[in-house]
């Protein structure tokens, strides 16, 4: 939530949300101001500052009331393992949740292609046929739990698959990353520096983190479960247990009839 904010443009072409900007470099917001005022925060910067530890708090704070976070770039390049070229700062608390970490290096100033071919069916992909990124994406690695719903054609710094969609639940805290620049329109041309469906995509983020998450699952191409968010193994005992239990009696039901 540093300068320059998308708000405006968001709120334009986005008409299902309404949007604030709220810049973060000035003063940090209390947890109180943000849960009054917002149903999800969409954090994101534009170089790295100060106040990144106590807004990562802050912002951790939000996500642990049940209301979804939204990171866009360049939320990497302050984060603590980012390279110390960029005088990262860390974000505090929010690393702990937060789905992605740096790839050593960060934004990488380079095209991207979302790889449409191997993204995942899930209200994150929604609509989205295209997106591309002159040199404002990429550069992240997707920790251990996180669900990655998309992927850049392009690999980041360590040779992996970059994701360029992606959320982590733990405990109560949703948060996604749409790893482009929200602020693109102000700082490029549509079709030239950015393209595709740039506005889809950050309004599903949106209407995702809305509906607090839910479903969470996604399913690859062939309609099997990819990937769900970090359970515990107790959590997932129980609910292989509960739908043991559903189908079983189900199938009771189907014999008395």
């Amino acid at each position: 939530m540093k300068s320059r904010f998308p708000a405006a443009d968001m709120t334009a072409r986005i008409p299902s949300h309404s949007f604030t900007g709220v810049d973060t470099a000035s003063a940090v917001p209390s947890l109180s101001s943000l849960t009054g005022a917002f149903d999800v925060v969409l954090l994101f910067e534009d170089s790295t500052y100060g106040n990144a530890p106590a807004v990562g708090n802050v912002v951790a704070a939000f996500a642990a009331t049940g209301r979804a976070v939204v990171l866009g770039a360049f939320y990497e390049q302050d984060r603590s393992d980012a390279p110390a070229g960029v005088s990262p700062h860390g974000w505090g608390q929010l690393e702990r949740i937060d789905p992605n970490t740096t790839d050593g290096t960060g934004t990488p100033y380079a095209p991207r292609t979302l790889d449409v071919a191997t993204m995942l069916t899930h209200p994150l992909s929604t609509g989205i046929a295209s997106l591309t990124s002159a040199k404002f994406a990429g550069g992240n690695s997707a920790k251990p739990g996180t669900v990655v719903i998309a992927r850049w054609k392009e690999p980041n710094a360590l040779g992996e698959r970059d994701p360029a969609i992606a959320f982590r639940i733990t405990g109560e805290s949703c948060v996604i990353m749409l790893a482009i620049a929200p602020n693109y329109p102000v700082l490029g041309v549509a079709g030239i520096d950015f393209g595709g469906d740039f506005h889809v995509a950050w309004k599903n983020a949106f209407d995702f983190a809305a509906a607090g998450c839910k479903p969470p699952f996604a399913l690859a191409n062939g309609g099997d479960p990819a990937n769900v968010p970090t359970l515990s193994e107790w959590g997932l005992l129980l609910t292989i247990l509960l739908l043991g239990f559903v189908g079983a009696r189900s199938l009771r039901r189907r014999n008395a009839s």
